[in-house]
């Protein structure tokens, strides 16, 4: 194995924020993903000194996380650049297209964020992996999920295509599984301690002879058989560790939350390669030559090699060495640092580190923290920045409004929307913060928790975005945070709150979910359309004037969603035109017209006054279709359920949703015990929604009001309350019961003598430990016992 270090090859400069997925395909080819919604091919112009040139090679509305590429196949010469985030869409493109033409395939079918991609060694098949708790596998050229890999409890962070035959999923539930590519479950390997973030293949050169490794937020790489078997443990990172990747030689790479590339070989760490940022989110490695790339929260890439002719010049290598020097560090990444404690700078001549990366603090002659790293290679300490005060990755204080604040953060509330900044001084009480800007941008008072922990867990080292039971990795607001392995989150310093907590019930506004990005699914719609006219299905082909009115309701409905437009006659035209194409469309094509149907029920009465040739309603036209009748397809379910739910944001919408609840709710009570994350979500906003149409006028006075609350109070406390462990599932259902218990007088005393309310409590307070739950849990107590 070799021996010498890997250097700075050439530093790429075009992202505009976080590079989350790198690959590195073949020598002259770098590609790139980044939080700038872009992703980026960079060619190599000149070997000597390496240059590259930049094209954007996809250009989305929402933070792209994850990239692969799949090699040269018949079809496709120059292989395929695969990506995937926020938007929930997979998207396949051919090297060098222009981002305005369309792609090759973009493949729907999850329901959150796509956090992990690859590609199997041969090109015949992608698996992907998602904050919905599944992974999807996709076949190369059909462009169709042909597995869906269930069973995860948690976000699915990291996907391994091993072989033909055989994937590997990594879990924030701490579990590895193992599948066959056609999605037969084979079994799980325990050991892991925490999220599990990175997976990769070990060389047969490894002289552990395992067969992959694992990596996560525990700072630890394990060495696994397939049969389970731990057959080793590499120590050496300080933090999370987020990618991994197999050099030519035998030899992983790796990298991670403290700001490192580390390289190992055999068991141990033979060069740290520190960065100028806060967190090295991707590596990956050229199968050919062996040199590697990075991306960073610095917004740069960076390839770097042992081979003297492919390294930058001198000037440009020292420049890099400084600026790792001249790096600020937040104090909260390198914990509690007691400066009178601290060796001074001799401690730096007299004493040999004692393996490669460890990092010492040092008390600088002029007062400050600077923090050395140890080079095994160099047999030195080298300077990789300074400890300043925790005031953001930056290290400095960032102005909002004319006042001086230690974080302004970006909070995303709706998509197309302008995100909401949110600004925060430590000294500050994270829930008296959290509750000004809720107050300050007329947000509901619920929000309250998921912003003081969002604000506490991005400021003091927690998983950020997530309670102590939500599916661990989960993360609404598009950013990670800042953790040390090995302390305790119990020890972590909790918010003080507030002596009195505002009230959430009863609920007394409607829910709706109503984000989407438009211009994707109406591509979506037209690439179904031309393969349905390709395999013969003339019933299902939308015409070219169909296609024009699909185009033409695009932007009256984006606008009609924002607020923006008071009416339009082209949404009423849209909503017969989607409706036939769920009633037309096969069942593993409905998802983007679902999608759409879900949009028009909130944006116009026109989709609750729609009425077919025999009278029916689009809740006639749902039933119909079996939507709800296919439960392989949860994600179709989950959007027809959506559809209700936005019922309520229209007059008309809700007389349909009262009127026809015996249907709808017969129709959602099927899919009640599905595992899905988001259909439950979907389901429990829908009751919360009917809580507050029966509690709201004139419903409130009418006597069939009590009975439907019974019997929505019923599914509560028997089913969706004691079997759900998502947290937010959970609240939901929490609220909707809460909120049903003002119907009438029969409620509370059915909820104690008959439906055992306090036993769903009880379990929704096992399940789910966090201080929104106790405290809804606390209220609807005390309306049990008022």
């Amino acid at each position: 194995m070799s021996s010498a270090d890997f250097k700075l090859s050439a530093s790429l400069e075009e992202h505009e924020d976080d590079v989350r997925g790198v690959a590195f395909p073949r020598p002259k080819l770098v590609v790139s993903a980044s939080r700038d919604t872009t992703v980026r091919e960079w060619k190599l112009l000149e070997p000597e000194p390496p240059r590259y040139d930049c094209s954007i090679t996809s250009h989305g509305s929402a933070f792209v996380n994850a990239v692969a590429f799949c090699p040269p196949i018949k079809g496709y010469p120059d292989g395929l650049i695969i990506s995937g985030g926020k938007e929930t869409i997979i998207e396949v493109r051919e090297p060098g297209r222009e981002p305005d033409k369309d792609a090759e395939a973009l493949l729907l079918g999850h329901a959150h964020n796509v956090c992990a991609l690859d590609v199997s060694q041969n090109g015949t098949y992608v698996v992907s992996g998602s904050w919905d708790s599944s992974a999807r596998v996709w076949t190369v050229g059909k462009w169709e999920c042909d597995a869906l890999l269930e069973g995860h409890q948690g976000s699915v962070w990291a996907v391994l295509a091993f072989d033909k035959d055989t994937i590997i999923t990594g879990c924030a539930d701490q579990i590895i599984r193992i599948y066959t590519s056609t999605g037969k479950f084979l079994h799980t390997i325990k050991g892991s301690t925490d999220v599990i973030r990175a997976l990769c293949r070990v060389s047969p050169k490894h002289p552990s002879e395992a067969d992959f490794a694992s990596a996560g937020n525990d700072g630890i790489i394990r060495l696994w058989r397939l049969n389970g078997k731990q057959v080793g443990e590499l120590h050496g990172h300080e933090s999370f560790i987020y990618s991994l990747t197999s050099l030519p030689t035998g030899e992983l790479v790796s990298s991670g939350e403290d700001r490192t590339v580390r390289i190992w070989s055999n068991n141990e760490c033979v060069q740290t390669i520190t960065h100028p940022a806060i967190s090295v989110w991707g590596v990956a490695a050229c199968s050919e030559n062996g040199d590697i790339v990075s991306g960073a929260s610095d917004k740069k890439v960076r390839v770097f090699s042992r081979v003297k002719e492919r390294q930058a010049t001198p000037d440009v290598i020292q420049a890099f060495e400084d600026s790792v020097k001249g790096s600020s560090i937040p104090k909260q990444q390198v914990g509690d640092v007691q400066k009178d404690k601290l060796p001074g700078s001799e401690f730096l001549q007299q004493k040999s580190g004692t393996k490669e990366g460890q990092v010492i603090m040092i008390k600088e002659d002029d007062g400050s923290v600077g923090a050395y790293q140890w080079s095994q290679g160099n047999q030195s300490w080298m300077s990789v920045g300074t400890v300043v005060d925790a005031v953001g990755s930056s290290g400095k204080k960032t102005d909002y409004l004319g006042k001086d604040y230690d974080y302004v953060f970006d909070v995303d509330i709706e998509d197309g929307k302008p995100p909401l900044k949110l600004p925060y001084n430590l000294s500050q009480n994270p829930y008296e913060a959290a509750t000004k800007f809720i107050q300050d941008n007329e947000l509901p008072m619920t929000y309250l928790d998921q912003v003081a922990n969002f604000i506490t867990s991005n400021t003091q080292g927690a998983t950020l975005g997530q309670s102590s039971q939500a599916p661990a990795g989960t993360d609404p607001y598009g950013t990670e945070s800042r953790y040390r392995p090995g302390d305790s989150t119990s020890n972590a310093p909790t918010p003080s709150l507030p002596t009195s907590r505002p009230k959430v019930l009863p609920q007394t506004s409607y829910l709706s979910i109503k984000t989407a990005n438009l211009r994707t699914i109406r591509k979506k719609i037209e690439e179904l359309n031309e393969q349905s006219t390709k395999e013969g299905y003339r019933d299902a082909v939308l015409n070219e004037s169909q296609l024009a009115a699909l185009e033409a309701m695009i932007k009256p409905l984006e606008q009609r969603l924002a607020g923006t437009l008071s009416g339009d006659d082209t949404l009423q035209s849209g909503v017969d035109l989607v409706i036939q194409m769920i009633a037309a469309w096969p069942a593993g094509q409905q998802l983007p017209a679902l999608d759409l149907l879900r949009l028009l029920t909130a944006a116009t009465p026109a989709a609750a006054a729609y009425r077919s040739p025999e009278g029916g309603t689009l809740v006639d036209v749902l039933e119909s279709s079996k939507v709800f009748e296919d439960p392989d397809r949860p994600n179709n379910i989950m959007l027809a359920v959506r559809a209700f739910s936005n019922l309520f944001e229209t007059s008309d919408g809700r007389t349909l949703a009262e009127g026809s609840f015996d249907k709808i709710h017969t129709l959602v009570k099927s899919a009640a015990n599905n595992s899905n994350r988001n259909l439950k979500i979907a389901i429990t906003t829908l009751y919360v929604n009917y809580a507050v149409l029966y509690t709201s006028s004139p419903y409130a006075s009418q006597p069939r009001s009590t009975d439907r609350a019974l019997t929505l109070l019923d599914d509560l406390s028997s089913n969706l309350i004691r079997s759900t462990v998502d947290s937010e599932a959970v609240y939901r259902g929490l609220v909707a019961a809460g909120t049903l218990l003002g119907v009438g007088e029969e409620l509370p005393m059915a909820a104690k003598e008959i439906y055992d309310l306090d036993g769903a409590l009880k379990k929704a307070e096992q399940a789910v430990k966090e201080p929104r739950i106790k405290g809804v849990v606390g209220e609807i107590r005390g309306l049990l016992d008022s």
